[in-house]
């Protein structure tokens, strides 16, 4: 679990160089796009940071759903009023809601849970194998 754990701080890292690169030398919709869906992305290595264990599929939904509420969360306005006075609010949660942004949470996200869920238990991060079963061969 350790390792799990590990990989996922290493993923979130990567994800926000990748993240804060794009915004850093693009603009319109590359900057608005890519930025949901590594948002989507960093959250689901988030929930393995917190849940190492998690069945990537599970870890899908959990990372898609906390985007989905923090969207969905921009219609009170809230986030709106701390986005204006903290850039780390704005980072975080936004501020004005967007239905474009609740389709790329998946598209996020989607591509991660194949990823792990073809990847083979013997590097310990696919999820497929409880722990302690070792690979065939």
């Amino acid at each position: 679990m350790v390792r799990r754990r590990l990989m996922a701080v290493v993923a979130v890292v990567a994800i926000l160089g990748v993240a804060f690169g794009i915004r850093a030398w693009a603009d319109g919709p590359l900057e608005q796009y890519s930025g949901t869906a590594l948002y989507a992305s960093l959250s689901y290595a988030g929930v393995f940071v917190v849940w190492p264990a998690a069945p990537p599929v599970r870890a899908g939904l959990v990372a898609v759903g906390f985007c989905w509420a923090v969207e969905f969360f921009q219609l009170t306005g809230v986030p709106a009023a701390l986005s204006a006075s903290s850039r780390l609010a704005r980072l975080a949660l936004g501020a004005q809601f967007d239905w474009v942004d609740v389709a790329w949470y998946p598209v996020g996200v989607g591509p991660l849970v194949l990823a792990l869920r073809l990847v083979p238990a013997r590097y310990g991060i696919s999820g497929h194998r409880s722990a302690g079963t070792a690979p065939p061969g």
